[in-house]
This record gives structure tokens, sequence and C-alpha cells, in this order.
């Protein structure tokens, strides 16, 4: 799996994001794992194509008592395995990585 993380994070800084992601509605029904929704306008066609039956898409950001982890494949909620399920463009990588930067920076999280 390919992924992008973030370590040494206090235990009071992962309480913060956990409590702002759970308020921003992205929890999902296993601890520590958020939904962050893909941006329509980033969709790969197929993922375009499949948005009605497979969608929404979005990507995981896991998250641990000193780390978070934003995996970077495209992942269909309403099913597992569909060739829309892939990894994120360039693009769309560099999109979740700004925007996970600047939430912790919105949050006062500067991890060392």
């Amino acid at each position: 799996m390919r992924w992008y993380g973030i370590d040494d994070l206090s235990h009071k800084d992962t309480e913060k994001i956990a409590a702002t992601l759970k308020e921003m509605g992205l929890e999902s029904s296993l601890n520590g794992l958020y939904w962050l929704p893909v941006p329509a306008h980033m969709l790969s066609c197929v993922q375009t194509e499949h948005k009605e039956t497979c969608g929404p898409h979005v990507m995981g950001l896991e998250l641990e008592d000193s780390w978070l982890r934003l995996e970077l494949l495209v992942r269909a909620r309403s099913r597992l395995r569909c060739e829309c399920v892939q990894y994120a463009s360039h693009e769309l990588r560099d999109h979740m990585i700004d925007w996970l930067e600047n939430f912790l920076q919105e949050l006062h999280i500067h991890p060392a």
C-alpha cells in the first residue's frame, strides 16, 4: 500500500485531529479510520463513470496514538473490488497531501 505518513504526534494532537474529523462527519465504522471524500473534478474517467454504482470515492486516513497515515488509494465506498479502485493520480495525491498539511496547520499542529 502506498501512503503518506506523519509521525511524532502528541496524544493531545491526535485527540484534536480525531475530534475535528468526527465533527466533519468523516468517521468510519472502524475506530481510527476516516474517509476523506475525493473532489468530483479529480476523479479518474472510470471513477466518474462508476460514481453512481460504486461511489462515493474516498481516501482513507488512519489515525493512531502518535501518527497518521493517508492512503493514496482511491476506494469505492459501495464496492470493495472494481476497476475504479485505483491509486490516486499525481494531481490528486498532491491535492490531498496539501489538504492534510493545511488541515494540521489550521489545528495548530506542527509535528517534529
